[in-house]
């Protein structure tokens, strides 16, 4: 069985928008790049013809891949999450113990996460050893540099 992920309204609205766009401008331009290379000739050896067909069965394998992430997506009512705790679509700022450096991050799906926006994903390092934890609880995370110990100091929505 496939893993549910819980998106953000915006996260999903981007994948539903992604798959649309799949569907309809990329069907009819991969369509229309066959039509032209069965227009050349001989198909049994025409390249042309072969790596438009090719092309297509990637993009429709896209397709699915995309309507099953769909299908197992969850939209996460943000009003409703428990602030006493981090979990996914939590905000949260950390202090770095060792050189009292501070940063806040929001935990959500992999596909969403983007580091310049302060958005990582729930199934990174440093979000793993963040979930359940609480405001004051400290935290000890193995990141590829080494350990590194790590402050809650807020958590918000």
């Amino acid at each position: 069985m496939a893993e549910i992920t819980y998106y953000t309204k915006e996260g999903l609205d981007k994948l539903k928008e992604e798959l649309h766009q799949l569907k309809t401008e990329g069907r009819a331009s991969i369509a229309k790049a066959i039509a032209e290379a069965r227009d050349k000739g001989d198909l049994s050896e025409n390249a042309e013809y072969d790596a438009a067909k090719e092309a297509q069965g990637l993009h429709e394998a896209k397709i699915a891949k995309l309507e099953t992430v769909l299908a197992n997506s969850r939209l996460l009512d943000e009003s409703k999450l428990d602030l006493s705790k981090v979990l996914a679509l939590s905000i949260v700022k950390i202090k770095n113990i060792k050189n009292g450096a501070t940063m806040t991050y929001q935990l959500v799906a992999e596909s969403e996460a983007d580091l310049k926006s302060g958005k990582i994903s729930v199934k990174s390092p440093i979000a793993q050893g963040l979930l359940g934890k609480s405001v004051g609880d400290k935290t000890e995370i193995q990141v590829p540099a080494g350990k590194i110990e790590f402050e809650i100091l807020e958590i918000s929505r």
